[in-house]
């Protein structure tokens, strides 16, 4: 259990500076983002999907 906190620490850091570099994470083409005059809602699905797979694959490659 403790290997996996420390990996997901080091997956938010990873993303953290990815961010702070300028990589565009959570403005990817496939995410709804709707602005009206009072009212915006954002769904970030191309982005929840990649995150997604990326975890999945991290974590069976660490319960081998």
């Amino acid at each position: 259990m403790g290997r996996i906190l420390v990996l997901v620490g080091l997956v938010i850091v990873a993303l953290g500076l990815l961010m702070m570099a300028g990589l565009p994470i959570g403005r990817l083409p496939g995410d709804i983002a709707v602005k009206r005059d009072n009212f915006s809602f954002y769904f970030p699905i191309t982005t929840s999907i990649i995150l997604s797979v990326i975890l999945t694959l991290i974590l069976a490659f660490f319960r081998r």
